[in-house]
Protein backbone atom coordinates (compact mmCIF):
# COMPACT_ATOMS: atom_id res chain seq x y z
CA UNK A 1 0.00 0.00 0.00
CA UNK A 2 1.68 3.17 -0.57
CA UNK A 3 2.11 6.47 1.01
CA UNK A 4 -1.15 8.63 -0.25
CA UNK A 5 -3.18 4.45 -0.14
CA UNK A 6 -2.26 4.89 3.36
CA UNK A 7 -4.09 7.80 3.94
CA UNK A 8 -7.40 7.70 2.19
CA UNK A 9 -7.02 3.75 2.98
CA UNK A 10 -7.41 2.17 0.01
CA UNK A 11 -9.13 -1.54 0.51
CA UNK A 12 -9.58 -4.14 -2.22
CA UNK A 13 -11.05 -3.91 -5.25
CA UNK A 14 -8.96 -1.38 -6.47
CA UNK A 15 -9.09 1.43 -9.77
CA UNK A 16 -6.17 0.94 -11.43
CA UNK A 17 -6.96 3.71 -13.20
CA UNK A 18 -7.31 5.89 -10.28
CA UNK A 19 -3.92 4.97 -9.29
CA UNK A 20 -2.95 6.17 -12.97
CA UNK A 21 -4.87 9.49 -12.11
CA UNK A 22 -3.29 9.67 -8.81
CA UNK A 23 0.80 8.98 -10.47
CA UNK A 24 0.25 11.25 -13.60
CA UNK A 25 -0.46 14.11 -10.93
CA UNK A 26 2.79 13.02 -8.94
CA UNK A 27 4.38 12.86 -12.17
CA UNK A 28 2.76 16.56 -12.64
CA UNK A 29 4.34 18.10 -9.16
CA UNK A 30 6.97 16.98 -9.98
CA UNK A 31 7.67 18.38 -13.11
CA UNK A 32 5.80 22.22 -12.80
CA UNK A 33 8.12 22.54 -9.17
CA UNK A 34 11.29 21.56 -10.33
CA UNK A 35 12.51 23.35 -13.53
CA UNK A 36 15.97 24.19 -14.08
CA UNK A 37 15.44 27.72 -13.82
CA UNK A 38 12.59 30.00 -12.86
CA UNK A 39 13.42 32.53 -14.75
CA UNK A 40 12.51 29.89 -17.71
CA UNK A 41 9.19 28.37 -17.48
CA UNK A 42 6.71 28.07 -20.52
CA UNK A 43 3.38 29.65 -19.11
CA UNK A 44 1.42 26.47 -19.38
CA UNK A 45 3.72 24.56 -16.81
CA UNK A 46 4.14 28.02 -14.57
CA UNK A 47 0.80 28.55 -12.23
CA UNK A 48 -1.36 31.63 -13.89
CA UNK A 49 -0.40 35.07 -12.08
CA UNK A 50 -3.33 35.77 -10.58
CA UNK A 51 -7.16 35.33 -12.28
CA UNK A 52 -7.53 32.50 -14.92
CA UNK A 53 -5.49 29.07 -15.31
CA UNK A 54 -3.07 26.80 -16.41
CA UNK A 55 -2.27 23.50 -16.68
CA UNK A 56 -0.60 23.80 -13.99
CA UNK A 57 -3.10 25.03 -11.87
CA UNK A 58 -5.29 21.79 -12.30
CA UNK A 59 -3.27 19.19 -10.54
CA UNK A 60 -3.20 20.42 -7.17
CA UNK A 61 -7.35 20.08 -7.06
CA UNK A 62 -6.65 16.81 -8.82
CA UNK A 63 -4.91 15.46 -6.31
CA UNK A 64 -7.23 16.76 -3.62
CA UNK A 65 -10.37 15.16 -5.89
CA UNK A 66 -8.77 11.82 -6.03
CA UNK A 67 -7.97 12.01 -1.98
CA UNK A 68 -11.68 12.54 -2.09
CA UNK A 69 -12.44 9.77 -4.71
CA UNK A 70 -10.38 6.77 -2.55
CA UNK A 71 -12.11 7.94 0.36
CA UNK A 72 -15.45 5.68 0.12
CA UNK A 73 -13.18 2.74 -1.07
CA UNK A 74 -11.41 2.93 2.42
CA UNK A 75 -14.40 3.37 4.90
CA UNK A 76 -17.44 1.39 3.48
CA UNK A 77 -16.49 -1.74 3.93
CA UNK A 78 -15.44 -1.20 7.69
CA UNK A 79 -19.39 1.09 8.27
CA UNK A 80 -20.95 -1.95 6.70
CA UNK A 81 -18.80 -3.97 9.32
CA UNK A 82 -20.47 -1.99 12.09
CA UNK A 83 -16.52 -0.04 12.51
CA UNK A 84 -17.20 2.46 15.33
CA UNK A 85 -17.76 5.59 13.70
CA UNK A 86 -15.17 6.81 16.61
CA UNK A 87 -12.29 4.42 15.68
CA UNK A 88 -12.71 5.32 11.85
CA UNK A 89 -12.00 9.29 13.15
CA UNK A 90 -9.04 8.84 15.41
CA UNK A 91 -7.86 7.00 12.30
CA UNK A 92 -8.38 9.50 10.18
CA UNK A 93 -7.26 12.27 12.66
CA UNK A 94 -4.02 10.60 12.88
CA UNK A 95 -3.13 10.15 9.53
CA UNK A 96 -4.23 14.04 9.21
CA UNK A 97 -1.86 14.76 12.07
CA UNK A 98 1.15 12.95 10.37
CA UNK A 99 0.65 14.96 7.10
CA UNK A 100 0.49 18.18 9.09
CA UNK A 101 3.36 17.60 10.59
CA UNK A 102 5.16 16.03 7.54
CA UNK A 103 4.69 19.00 5.41
CA UNK A 104 5.80 21.26 8.85
CA UNK A 105 8.70 19.32 8.67
CA UNK A 106 9.69 19.54 5.13
CA UNK A 107 9.73 23.58 5.54
CA UNK A 108 11.79 23.42 8.69
CA UNK A 109 14.29 21.24 7.77
CA UNK A 110 17.45 22.04 7.71
CA UNK A 111 16.88 25.78 9.43
CA UNK A 112 14.28 24.59 11.68
CA UNK A 113 13.13 28.40 12.15
CA UNK A 114 9.37 27.51 13.87
CA UNK A 115 9.47 31.64 14.06
CA UNK A 116 10.61 32.61 10.74
CA UNK A 117 8.97 29.75 8.55
CA UNK A 118 6.11 29.22 6.10
CA UNK A 119 3.32 27.62 8.01
CA UNK A 120 1.03 26.75 5.53
CA UNK A 121 1.70 24.34 2.76
CA UNK A 122 0.46 21.88 0.47
CA UNK A 123 0.62 18.80 2.89
CA UNK A 124 -0.87 21.04 5.70
CA UNK A 125 -3.87 21.81 3.36
CA UNK A 126 -4.00 17.54 2.35
CA UNK A 127 -4.12 16.93 5.80
CA UNK A 128 -7.22 19.57 6.51
CA UNK A 129 -9.37 18.22 3.52
CA UNK A 130 -8.44 14.98 4.50
CA UNK A 131 -9.43 15.24 7.58
CA UNK A 132 -12.80 17.02 6.92
CA UNK A 133 -14.03 15.57 3.71
CA UNK A 134 -12.81 11.80 5.48
CA UNK A 135 -14.24 12.50 8.84
CA UNK A 136 -17.97 13.81 7.25
CA UNK A 137 -17.96 10.51 5.22
CA UNK A 138 -17.90 8.21 8.23
CA UNK A 139 -20.56 10.57 10.22
CA UNK A 140 -22.82 12.38 7.89
CA UNK A 141 -25.19 10.54 4.83
CA UNK A 142 -24.47 11.91 1.17
CA UNK A 143 -27.72 13.85 1.21
CA UNK A 144 -25.79 16.07 4.64
CA UNK A 145 -22.43 16.32 2.13
CA UNK A 146 -23.78 17.83 -0.59
CA UNK A 147 -25.77 20.22 1.59
CA UNK A 148 -22.49 20.60 3.17
CA UNK A 149 -20.37 21.26 0.09
CA UNK A 150 -22.88 23.52 -1.66
CA UNK A 151 -22.85 25.57 1.58
CA UNK A 152 -18.67 25.65 1.50
CA UNK A 153 -18.80 26.82 -2.52
CA UNK A 154 -21.79 29.41 -2.32
CA UNK A 155 -20.74 30.52 1.42
CA UNK A 156 -17.34 31.33 0.18
CA UNK A 157 -18.72 32.78 -2.65
CA UNK A 158 -20.42 35.28 0.16
CA UNK A 159 -17.76 35.90 2.17
CA UNK A 160 -15.31 36.64 -0.41
CA UNK A 161 -17.52 39.25 -2.48
CA UNK A 162 -19.85 40.65 0.74
CA UNK A 163 -17.77 40.88 3.65
CA UNK A 164 -15.87 44.36 3.36
CA UNK A 165 -12.18 44.48 4.38
CA UNK A 166 -10.36 46.93 6.20
CA UNK A 167 -8.85 49.32 3.70
CA UNK A 168 -10.42 47.63 0.91
CA UNK A 169 -13.96 47.25 1.41
CA UNK A 170 -15.99 44.26 0.17
CA UNK A 171 -15.47 42.21 -2.87
CA UNK A 172 -11.92 43.26 -3.88
CA UNK A 173 -10.29 40.26 -5.02
CA UNK A 174 -7.08 41.67 -5.10
CA UNK A 175 -3.87 39.56 -4.03
CA UNK A 176 -3.73 42.22 -0.66
CA UNK A 177 -7.37 43.17 -0.53
CA UNK A 178 -8.92 39.74 -0.43
CA UNK A 179 -10.84 38.61 2.87
CA UNK A 180 -9.09 35.53 2.83
CA UNK A 181 -5.44 37.39 2.09
CA UNK A 182 -6.73 39.67 5.50
CA UNK A 183 -7.57 36.43 7.49
CA UNK A 184 -3.81 35.14 7.28
CA UNK A 185 -2.34 38.13 7.74
CA UNK A 186 -4.28 38.34 11.21
CA UNK A 187 -3.71 34.95 11.84
CA UNK A 188 -0.78 33.98 10.72
CA UNK A 189 1.07 37.26 9.66
CA UNK A 190 4.62 36.63 9.28
CA UNK A 191 4.20 33.15 7.99
CA UNK A 192 3.20 33.40 4.40
CA UNK A 193 4.49 32.89 1.35
CA UNK A 194 4.33 36.09 -0.58
CA UNK A 195 4.53 38.15 2.83
CA UNK A 196 0.84 39.43 2.72
CA UNK A 197 -0.93 36.44 1.30
CA UNK A 198 -1.25 32.66 0.91
CA UNK A 199 -2.34 30.56 -1.50
CA UNK A 200 -2.97 27.46 1.13
CA UNK A 201 -4.04 29.80 3.88
CA UNK A 202 -6.98 29.43 6.26
CA UNK A 203 -9.95 30.45 4.52
CA UNK A 204 -9.30 29.13 1.07
CA UNK A 205 -8.99 25.53 2.23
CA UNK A 206 -12.43 25.91 2.79
CA UNK A 207 -13.34 25.29 -1.03
CA UNK A 208 -10.66 23.44 -1.11
CA UNK A 209 -12.81 20.69 1.07
CA UNK A 210 -15.53 20.97 -1.25
CA UNK A 211 -12.86 19.61 -3.91
CA UNK A 212 -12.32 16.32 -2.21
CA UNK A 213 -16.75 16.24 -1.15
CA UNK A 214 -17.27 15.75 -4.70
CA UNK A 215 -14.10 13.41 -4.85
CA UNK A 216 -16.46 11.15 -2.67
CA UNK A 217 -19.15 11.73 -4.33
CA UNK A 218 -17.06 10.34 -7.11
CA UNK A 219 -16.06 7.34 -5.36
CA UNK A 220 -19.66 6.52 -4.41
CA UNK A 221 -20.61 6.36 -7.69
CA UNK A 222 -18.11 4.36 -9.03
CA UNK A 223 -18.86 1.83 -6.29
CA UNK A 224 -22.81 2.39 -7.08
CA UNK A 225 -22.27 -1.44 -8.75
CA UNK A 226 -23.79 -0.40 -11.92
CA UNK A 227 -22.78 -1.49 -15.21
CA UNK A 228 -19.22 0.06 -16.57
CA UNK A 229 -20.78 1.94 -19.24
CA UNK A 230 -23.36 3.70 -17.44
CA UNK A 231 -20.53 4.64 -14.92
CA UNK A 232 -17.96 6.14 -17.36
CA UNK A 233 -21.19 8.24 -18.97
CA UNK A 234 -21.94 9.59 -15.46
CA UNK A 235 -18.12 10.89 -15.26
CA UNK A 236 -17.88 12.23 -18.50
CA UNK A 237 -21.24 13.80 -18.55
CA UNK A 238 -20.50 14.96 -15.30
CA UNK A 239 -17.29 17.04 -16.03
CA UNK A 240 -19.03 18.21 -19.29
CA UNK A 241 -22.13 19.85 -17.27
CA UNK A 242 -19.07 21.07 -14.42
CA UNK A 243 -16.55 22.46 -17.03
CA UNK A 244 -19.10 25.11 -18.37
CA UNK A 245 -20.79 25.51 -15.13
CA UNK A 246 -16.97 26.86 -13.63
CA UNK A 247 -16.69 29.23 -16.81
CA UNK A 248 -19.48 30.63 -15.94
CA UNK A 249 -19.41 31.13 -12.47
CA UNK A 250 -15.93 32.30 -12.85
CA UNK A 251 -17.94 35.34 -14.89
CA UNK A 252 -18.54 36.85 -11.60
CA UNK A 253 -16.24 35.23 -9.21
CA UNK A 254 -13.17 34.69 -11.07
CA UNK A 255 -11.17 31.22 -11.55
CA UNK A 256 -8.46 31.72 -9.34
CA UNK A 257 -6.12 28.95 -8.34
CA UNK A 258 -4.51 30.97 -5.24
CA UNK A 259 -7.94 31.68 -3.73
CA UNK A 260 -9.24 28.18 -4.53
CA UNK A 261 -12.51 30.17 -5.73
CA UNK A 262 -15.79 28.44 -5.53
CA UNK A 263 -15.74 28.73 -9.79
CA UNK A 264 -12.02 27.22 -10.07
CA UNK A 265 -13.73 24.47 -8.03
CA UNK A 266 -16.42 23.47 -10.36
CA UNK A 267 -13.98 24.14 -13.09
CA UNK A 268 -11.33 21.75 -12.03
CA UNK A 269 -13.95 19.16 -10.47
CA UNK A 270 -15.52 19.09 -13.97
CA UNK A 271 -12.19 18.26 -15.49
CA UNK A 272 -10.80 15.90 -13.34
CA UNK A 273 -14.17 14.10 -13.75
CA UNK A 274 -12.74 14.03 -17.58
CA UNK A 275 -9.34 12.93 -17.36
CA UNK A 276 -10.44 9.94 -14.84
CA UNK A 277 -13.88 8.94 -16.77
CA UNK A 278 -11.72 8.43 -19.47
CA UNK A 279 -8.99 6.45 -17.91
CA UNK A 280 -11.73 4.29 -16.35
CA UNK A 281 -12.79 3.24 -19.67
CA UNK A 282 -9.51 3.01 -21.23
CA UNK A 283 -7.92 1.28 -18.03
CA UNK A 284 -10.22 -1.05 -16.21
CA UNK A 285 -13.20 -1.16 -18.69
CA UNK A 286 -11.04 -2.17 -21.86
CA UNK A 287 -8.41 -3.27 -20.26
CA UNK A 288 -6.02 -1.18 -22.34
CA UNK A 289 -2.46 -1.84 -20.13
CA UNK A 290 1.14 -1.05 -21.53
CA UNK A 291 3.45 0.84 -20.76
CA UNK A 292 1.66 3.92 -20.94
CA UNK A 293 -0.06 3.27 -18.50
CA UNK A 294 2.09 1.27 -16.06
CA UNK A 295 4.35 4.45 -15.36
CA UNK A 296 1.59 6.75 -14.03
CA UNK A 297 0.76 3.53 -11.87
CA UNK A 298 4.00 2.54 -10.49
CA UNK A 299 4.37 6.50 -9.30
CA UNK A 300 0.78 6.70 -8.24
CA UNK A 301 1.88 3.67 -5.96
CA UNK A 302 4.62 5.35 -3.64
CA UNK A 303 2.67 9.01 -4.30
CA UNK A 304 3.51 10.71 -1.16
CA UNK A 305 7.27 9.36 -0.64
CA UNK A 306 8.24 10.55 -4.10
CA UNK A 307 6.87 14.28 -3.69
CA UNK A 308 8.01 14.11 -0.28
CA UNK A 309 11.88 13.03 -1.45
CA UNK A 310 12.14 14.57 -4.72
CA UNK A 311 11.30 18.15 -3.01
CA UNK A 312 13.87 17.39 0.19
CA UNK A 313 16.75 16.78 -2.73
CA UNK A 314 15.84 19.90 -4.55
CA UNK A 315 15.85 21.51 -1.53
CA UNK A 316 19.29 19.84 -0.56
CA UNK A 317 21.03 20.64 -4.16
CA UNK A 318 19.89 24.29 -3.85
CA UNK A 319 21.71 24.55 -0.57
CA UNK A 320 25.03 22.58 -1.58
CA UNK A 321 27.39 25.06 -2.95
CA UNK A 322 29.63 24.64 -5.82
CA UNK A 323 32.76 26.96 -5.88
CA UNK A 324 32.59 27.56 -2.44
CA UNK A 325 30.54 30.17 -0.33
CA UNK A 326 30.57 32.60 -3.40
CA UNK A 327 29.65 30.05 -5.97
CA UNK A 328 26.38 28.67 -7.82
CA UNK A 329 23.74 25.98 -5.70
CA UNK A 330 24.66 22.30 -6.64
CA UNK A 331 21.15 22.69 -8.08
CA UNK A 332 22.01 25.19 -10.69
CA UNK A 333 25.28 24.15 -11.63
CA UNK A 334 23.29 20.98 -13.02
CA UNK A 335 21.05 23.15 -14.81
CA UNK A 336 23.90 25.54 -16.11
CA UNK A 337 26.29 22.81 -17.72
CA UNK A 338 23.55 19.63 -17.80
CA UNK A 339 21.46 21.32 -19.83
CA UNK A 340 21.61 24.92 -20.60
CA UNK A 341 24.46 24.54 -21.77
CA UNK A 342 23.13 22.93 -25.27
CA UNK A 343 19.47 23.02 -25.26
CA UNK A 344 19.20 26.49 -24.29
CA UNK A 345 17.10 28.42 -21.95
CA UNK A 346 13.53 27.53 -21.89
CA UNK A 347 14.15 23.78 -23.23
CA UNK A 348 17.17 23.45 -20.69
CA UNK A 349 14.81 24.25 -18.27
CA UNK A 350 11.95 22.25 -19.23
CA UNK A 351 14.80 18.98 -19.73
CA UNK A 352 16.39 19.34 -16.35
CA UNK A 353 12.53 18.75 -15.18
CA UNK A 354 12.00 16.00 -17.02
CA UNK A 355 14.56 14.45 -16.44
CA UNK A 356 14.05 14.87 -12.95
CA UNK A 357 10.50 13.38 -13.16
CA UNK A 358 12.76 10.36 -15.10
CA UNK A 359 14.96 9.90 -12.04
CA UNK A 360 12.10 9.90 -9.32
CA UNK A 361 9.98 7.38 -12.00
CA UNK A 362 13.04 5.23 -11.60
CA UNK A 363 12.99 5.43 -7.68
CA UNK A 364 9.47 4.32 -7.57
CA UNK A 365 9.89 1.61 -10.40
CA UNK A 366 12.36 0.19 -7.89
CA UNK A 367 10.17 0.57 -4.97
CA UNK A 368 7.24 -1.42 -6.45
CA UNK A 369 9.75 -3.86 -7.84
CA UNK A 370 11.08 -4.79 -4.57
CA UNK A 371 7.06 -4.12 -3.40
CA UNK A 372 8.19 -1.58 -1.29
CA UNK A 373 5.00 1.10 -0.43
CA UNK A 374 6.14 3.65 2.17
CA UNK A 375 3.14 4.34 4.86
CA UNK A 376 2.08 7.07 6.83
Amino acid sequence: MSAIDSVVGHSAPRLVSLDAFRGLTIAGMILVNNPGSWSFVYPPLAHAAWHGWTPTDLIFPYFLFIVGVATPFSFRRRLAEGAERSDLLRHIVRRSLMLILLGLAMRAIPDFDFFEMRWAGVLQRIGLVYLAAAGAYVYLGRRARWIGAGTLLVGYWALMTWVPVPGYGPGDLSPDGNLAAYLDRLLMGGHLWQGSWDPEGILSTLPAIATALIGTFTGEWLQSGREPRVLTRGLLLTGSLLVPAGLAWGVVFPINKNLWTSSYVVFTAGTALLLLGSLYWLIDVKAKRGWWEQWMVVYGMNAIAVFVASGMLSKAMGRVRVGGLDGTSLYNWIFENGFRSWAGDYNGSLAFAMTYVVLWLGVAWAMHARRLYLRI
